[in-house]
């Protein structure tokens, strides 16, 4: 590459974190070397190469940990680096070879006007090539990501990325492994950063010939475990501080006066079948519950938090209002406490001494809520799923 190109380039850092990938990381980062000046390579306690040794003929820099920490940290690590050397960006690519290195010039080409976006390389998942685990897991963290942050992103599992220094360094974060990738993209949205996608190629080898540092029930589990942490962040009503300025969002005022419009704005709000289903689940959860008088304002609250249908969740509520739902709660809560069931039912003994039954009521209802919660959704996203797939046909026959 010319040199005044790269002088152009000189404060954008190439980031690839490594553990035992010996076939292809000399190709990954020769590769990168071609569209950028700066290569920084994170050994992460590789035991079957010597990471320094390998790129001692080269102007490459390898900073190395003693003993595998996760790519988490292996990211830290090189940001804590990239900081000293005054460098603007970071961007980060795999070292098992699933990237391609010309695909950096994407990158590139959007820099200049995003100081204050992380920007993600999305993979083509249409290839044949692609393992069906592969876009299972990235559907999924796809929607736990709108769920807590509200942004629609279609690959919040890709590790081709460009962070802005900056800010990712005043983000604070607690993932070390590949939960990272999770938590710094729902704290970044969270933190007003925006999130921008490109395009990129995949290669996806046979399975028997790719080197993955990826172990799919622990990994799996970290990243579940941190999406339930930043939910958990997401329900308190404490606002999370901002390291960007959000612009204005302009609301129209008409739309409170027209209800019509304002119904199909409701309608639209994650509409996708595992969105409403999640929808009716947190409304039957939160309707069975003994929230006396307060259940609509509870949906409201917890729906609006996490960008869920509140039409669905505050329609679907309405199988949970009494007498059927609260009295079966009752009878189960009694039957937890005296070993036998509540044989007088009537309304006066059920609901006439409310105080003394809300105890048994709030006992049953946490074992009625989360099943019918389950069955309830499961219903749903069957049925929206059913209508979905009709409603794609239909459109291909009159195409």
């Amino acid at each position: 590459m010319p040199k005044n190109n790269l002088l152009l380039n000189s404060d954008i850092w190439c980031v690839i974190p490594t553990f035992n990938n010996k076939n292809t990381i000399r190709q990954i980062a020769l590769g990168c070397r071609k569209f950028l000046e700066h290569i920084l390579i994170v050994d992460d306690g590789s035991t079957n190469i010597n990471i320094k040794e390998l790129f001692q003929d080269t102007n490459i820099q390898v900073l190395t940990h003693t003993k595998n920490l996760g790519k988490g940290r292996a990211i830290r690590t090189a940001l804590d680096f990239i900081l000293k050397q005054n460098g603007k960006f970071m961007i980060t690519i795999d070292a098992d070879g699933q990237h391609y290195p010309e695909d950096l010039n994407k990158f590139i080409s959007l820099l200049k006007d995003s100081d204050t976006s992380i920007i993600i390389g999305c993979r083509n998942f249409q290839q044949k090539s692609i393992p069906e685990k592969s876009q299972f897991g990235r559907a999924f963290s796809n929607f736990w990501l709108r769920l807590e942050t509200g942004v629609v992103i279609n690959d919040t599992q890709s590790g081709f990325r460009c962070y802005p220094v900056k800010y990712l360094n005043q983000i604070k974060t607690s993932g070390n492994y590949y939960d990272f990738e999770t938590e710094i993209l729902t704290r970044a949205c969270w933190s007003g950063l925006k999130i921008r996608e490109v395009s990129i190629r995949v290669f996806y080898p046979k399975p028997h010939l790719r080197i993955s540092s990826f172990h799919p029930f622990i990994d799996n589990l970290r990243i579940s475990l941190m999406h339930i942490r930043l939910l958990g962040r997401r329900l308190m009503p404490i606002p999370y501080p901002k390291l960007v300025r959000p612009e204005k969002t302009h609301i129209p005022m008409n739309i409170f006066i027209h209800p019509v419009k304002l119904i199909k704005t409701l309608l639209k709000e994650n509409a996708t079948p595992l969105g409403l289903a999640i929808s009716a689940g947190v409304g039957i959860l939160l309707g069975v519950l003994p929230l006396v008088s307060i259940h609509m304002l509870a949906i409201l609250y917890v729906t609006s938090r996490l960008h869920l249908n509140k039409i669905m969740a505050l329609s679907i509520q309405n199988l949970c209002m009494p007498p059927f739902v609260p009295v079966a709660c009752i009878e189960l809560g009694h039957f937890m406490l005296y070993r036998r069931w509540l044989t007088d039912i009537s309304w006066q003994v059920t609901f006439g001494s409310i105080p003394e039954r809300i105890w048994e009521w709030f006992l049953g209802s946490l074992i009625l809520a989360p099943l019918l919660a389950l069955v309830i959704s499961l219903i749903t996203y069957f049925t929206a799923y059913s209508i979905q797939r009709r409603m794609i046909k239909h459109a291909e026959i009159y195409q």
